[in-house]
């Protein structure tokens, strides 16, 4: 948006991480590291945390058939949730290939008729509940390996948290410089981890075949009925080995659907399957205390060996869900649901590559207060669980009216499928919600944060863009003024950029008014981002003629796109409009924004909103204009 004239009708979204085109294959590799290395190192803690919940914190033994129940309950909510869910439904919900919690909410708002606005806000609480999830899977994930060296280095138990946190800080730090060149490594890497994890499993399946009963679903219906009273306890944890599911959807524009399916039923889903029964065998035939069954399972050759390689996939993990932190970020501030981020990219061959660094340092630190806070992956494991499932459930709701009003589905159909998934993801939300007091309440608190803070911004662009449109004058009045009385013409090309075309921008008053010129060409420009991923070039810019002294110019970005308004305006000289960019004046309005007197709630407000207005990214640089053609004026309004 210009800071004098309102939002923007819309300011193109993120382009997330665009593969170079390749062989199936080699999308298989990618997706292999990129989209579930989250839910590829749940064997790490799942089955730890879910025992742990059967047996009231793991003081005891399990038995054998908490362990089988427990086991059968991870099997299955890994074939309910993620195959049947998210790998054969969700993941044909593209927006024209494109996935993820805010393309979906576009997607079903075709459908949504009066329910739109409810629609909206559904996609807007998945957005924030997402951040919660970003915040706390690196926390739990690099923990959890790191832990692992106490097994085989018991002298570095006083320095998991140290080396933890040098971990993640490297790992934040590096993200300034772009991750192009690491990701190339993903794939192989978390190959050889899926690898390491089912001929770790299938060497010890066979500890004690009675763990195979594991895949009957019947064990896991009998354990909840025989165990009332932690059966949701053991729900909540056993959802850890889900966690990640939600990549399948987000990345969906980075590799394809098929690509993604083919290598959760290739690669992933048998070797995790395959790990947590040989996990399960091994704990049935030693009878010992729960504590890291699958590093403790390895040979004590392949122990260290593995807790390194578990480190690495931590890491890979933790980077896809800080990649997709910015790619959502940016989408969010492109649907205008956050202010401009400052976006800088770091590949020149491939849009997706980009750092936010507010975005990153904000990660850092609440990744670290966690760590910190909590100690242990064990008391981390307490706030995971309620972002992801209550994501989860707005997947479900938001997809209902996709297979309804989208796709034509019978509303018995639909409703049948909504009913379930709702019904499990509504069972997950209410078992971890009863971490809630043990550390639940962080995920809710973080995303209750950014939830505020959206519903602050939108709430104070529309009032501030109705304020600025009662205070300036009506274009088309203008015009019909300066056609009677014209100023003295200038050579070359203005474009005034606005967020509303049926007013005067308020940049070019002032420019009549300091400089009584008008130019020889005069465009006024507003930039939309349309609800598509991408916008055909046929239909980037749209050109309609006011008189013979203005032309409106509307410039279209999906919200999937790079706003990059010279490259945009090359489109201009199909339809006949001819000017050089070089000797194009760009008039923007920076707007100092000054609070009036309030209520103290609707002064906080105020503020927070003005506070996010001055730290939006510059305009000039976030639509890539030329600098040494940019004309700002500056304005004070009162709010």
């Amino acid at each position: 948006m210009t800071p004098s004239d309102g939002p923007l009708e819309g300011e193109a979204s993120l382009p997330q991480h665009h593969l170079p085109k390749s062989g199936h294959g080699m999308l298989m590799l990618g997706a292999a590291g990129v989209v579930y290395g989250d839910i590829g190192t749940s064997p790490i803690y799942a089955l730890r945390e879910t025992l742990r919940a059967a047996t009231n914190g793991g003081t005891v033994p399990p038995t054998s058939t908490e362990i089988i129940g427990s086991l059968s309950i991870i099997v299955w909510a890994l074939t309910v949730i993620v195959t049947l869910k998210y790998a054969l439904i969700v993941l044909r919900a593209g927006n024209k290939g494109e996935g993820g919690t805010l393309s979906l909410a576009i997607l079903a708002q075709s459908a949504a008729g009066r329910m739109r606005l409810v629609v909206v806000s559904l996609g807007v609480i998945g957005a924030a509940l997402f951040f919660g999830d970003a915040v706390i899977t690196p926390a739990i994930s690099v923990l959890s390996a790191v832990e692992g060296f106490e097994l085989t280095v018991p002298a570095v138990e006083d320095y998991i948290i140290p080396i933890t946190a040098g971990i993640l800080i490297a790992l934040f730090a590096v993200q300034r410089y772009g991750t192009g060149r690491v990701s190339a490594v993903f794939g192989p890497v978390m190959l050889i981890w899926f690898a390491c994890l089912a001929a770790a499993g299938a060497g010890h399946v066979m500890d004690d075949p009675a763990i195979l009963r594991a895949l009957n679903p019947l064990e896991a219906v009998a354990f909840a009925q025989a165990h009332t009273g932690v059966a949701l306890a053991v729900a909540g944890a056993a959802f850890l080995a889900v966690t990640g599911a939600e990549a399948l959807y987000v990345d969906l524009g980075h590799f394809g659907r098929k690509p993604i399916i083919h290598t959760w039923f290739v690669l992933v889903f048998p070797a995790l399957v395959i790990n947590y029964l040989g996990q399960g065998a091994y704990l049935l035939k030693t009878g010992g205390s729960i504590s890291q069954p699958l590093f403790e399972m390895m040979p004590a050759w392949g122990q260290t060996p593995l807790v390194v390689l578990a480190t690495v996939a931590t890491v890979i993990a933790s980077q896809a869900v800080i990649s997709g932190a910015f790619s959502m970020a940016r989408q969010a501030a492109q649907l205008h649901l956050l202010p401009r981020l400052t976006v800088i990219h770091t590949s020149e061959t491939q849009s997706g590559q980009i750092y936010l660094p507010q975005v990153n340092w904000l990660l850092l630190a609440g990744v670290l207060a966690l760590v910190l806070g909590f100690g242990s992956s064990d008391a981390i494991a307490a706030a995971y669980g309620i972002a992801i499932s209550g994501q989860m459930l707005v997947t479900t709701l938001l997809l209902a009216l996709v297979m309804r009003g989208v796709w034509g589905w019978p509303l018995p159909t639909v409703l049948l499928v909504t009913l379930i998934f709702a019904a499990i993801d509504a069972t997950f939300l209410t078992a971890n919600m009863l971490k809630f007091l043990d550390g639940g309440w962080v995920s809710i608190f973080m995303a209750a944060v950014l939830l505020a803070v959206m519903t602050i911004w939108t709430r104070g662009s529309r009032k501030l863009f109705e304020k600025t449109r009662r205070m300036e004058i009506p274009l088309a009045d203008l015009a019909a003024s300066l056609e009677k009385s014209p100023p003295h013409r200038v050579p070359g090309t203005a474009i005034f950029m606005t967020g509303d075309q049926e007013s005067a921008p308020t940049s070019l008053l002032h420019s009549l008014k300091h400089y009584k010129v008008l130019h020889q060409q005069n465009l006024i420009m507003t930039v939309k981002t349309q609800p598509v991923p991408h916008v055909e070039e046929e239909d980037r810019v749209e050109i309609t003629p006011l008189n013979g002294d203005f032309k409106l110019l509307t410039v279209n970005f999906g919200y999937m796109e790079d706003p990059n308004i010279p490259r945009a305006l090359k489109a201009c000289r199909k339809q006949g409009i001819k000017f050089d960019i070089m000797s194009t004046s760009f008039f923007l309005s920076r707007r100092t924004l000054i609070p009036a007197a309030a209520p103290p709630l609707t002064s906080l407000t105020k503020r927070v909103f003005i506070q996010l207005a001055r730290n939006a990214a510059d305009t000039t640089s976030f639509f890539r204009l030329p600098t040494g053609r940019v004309v700002e004026i500056g304005t004070q309004v009162v709010i």
